[in-house]
């Protein structure tokens, strides 16, 4: 008897069954990268109704509620998003989101993508740029050396250089790839580093000068970039200082600014990340033979590219004020094209 009786309360009972799989619906991608597409939830919901039978008096204890077991939420949808992902193909990219087990990336020439693999990257001393990169070669010295291949050169020493110093630095460009200012930029403001460089080197000089004519740009409203700017120029041209060596400049080199017609930070790069302290290194001239045989030399990239890392360690562990400040002339001439993302093509992931 007392079996009928457990039996017909459970069957008095409503029951509902709710089926939740968040991740379930999302499908890894075949290769590194596929177009990107927002997971759908799954959300299936069963009532079963019972025929009810009469109570009988009895002093046994009703039977807990019926409910369906909750399951545990996968460890990747809890753990925190990183800032950003260097893909297996060694390339930088901001994470927007989660699909599954992979990321929702932004790719260099600004498309969604969803990445399988890779390692996640939460926060960085520094960032380093090297300039242009891919179908924008930047300045070309009449021998035919790319201003693309020195900045990628040199910004691998400096990265050298912090991370033995124990600061984490990410580069925005690891090879010989395209990517827009926005990019760059979009990497810049998702780690929010303590120091940013984006490193270049020079075209068209106003004419010779005794020493090296490296300039650092900074942003207009921002005392930390000032001095980060200062600290850069006074490493790089005590370094190559040490070459006797036909020099060209600008008659306003060192450490300056540039506006827009709007008062503004002119350099797109500088701009789009205010908020972190940050400079734009025009080193030396490529477009003059002499200094752009210097530059092609490893041996001088790496001693550029420690110049850069010294300046970068001074602002972060001292406060050395610079030096090489200078008010710019006037400029009206566009500084050159590139940083857009018409006709960007994207590299493996």
């Amino acid at each position: 008897m007392a079996a009928l009786f457990v039996l017909s309360l459970v069957a008095a009972l409503v029951v509902t069954v709710r089926d939740d799989d968040p991740e379930g619906t999302a499908t890894a991608a075949a290769g590194p990268v596929t177009t990107s597409s927002t997971s759908s939830t799954s959300s299936t919901s069963s009532t079963v109704v019972a025929t009810t039978v009469p109570p009988q008096t009895t002093t046994t204890a009703a039977p807990a509620p019926l409910t369906a077991p909750t399951a545990a939420p996968p460890a990747a949808a809890s753990a925190p998003l990183p800032k950003v992902v260097v893909s297996p193909r060694g390339v930088v990219v901001p994470v927007t989101g989660r699909e599954g087990d992979a990321f929702q990336v932004r790719t260099p020439c600004g498309r969604s993508a969803v990445l399988a693999g890779g390692t996640p990257v939460s926060e960085a001393t520094v960032v380093l740029d090297a300039g242009h990169g891919g179908s924008e070669p930047g300045a070309v010295s009449p021998a035919g050396l790319s201003e693309k291949v020195v900045n990628l050169a040199v910004v691998n020493h400096a990265r050298d250089a912090l991370e033995r110093a124990g600061k984490p630095t990410v580069l925005t460009r690891t090879a010989d790839y395209r990517i827009p200012l926005a990019s760059r930029a979009a990497v810049v403001m998702a780690l929010r580093p303590k120091a940013f460089v984006s490193v270049h080197h020079n075209a068209e000089p106003d004419g010779p000068r005794p020493a090296p004519g490296s300039e650092t740009y900074y942003q207009v409203a921002s005392p930390e970039s000032k001095r980060l700017a200062g600290l850069v120029y006074e490493e790089v041209v005590k370094a190559l200082s040490a070459y006797p060596l036909t020099w060209v400049a600008d008659s306003d080199a060192g450490a300056k600014y540039r506006r827009n017609a709007s008062g503004d930070d002119y350099y797109g790069i500088l701009r789009r990340t205010q908020g972190v302290p940050s400079v734009l290194a025009e080193l030396a001239f490529v477009s003059n033979p002499p200094e752009a045989d210097l530059v092609a030399r490893p041996d001088v990239q790496k001693i550029e590219g420690e110049a850069v890392a010294r300046g970068i360690l001074r602002f972060l562990d001292t406060a050395d004020p610079g030096s090489g400040y200078v008010e710019p002339y006037p400029r009206d001439s566009p500084a050159g094209g590139g940083g857009g993302s018409s006709g960007c093509v994207d590299p493996p992931l």
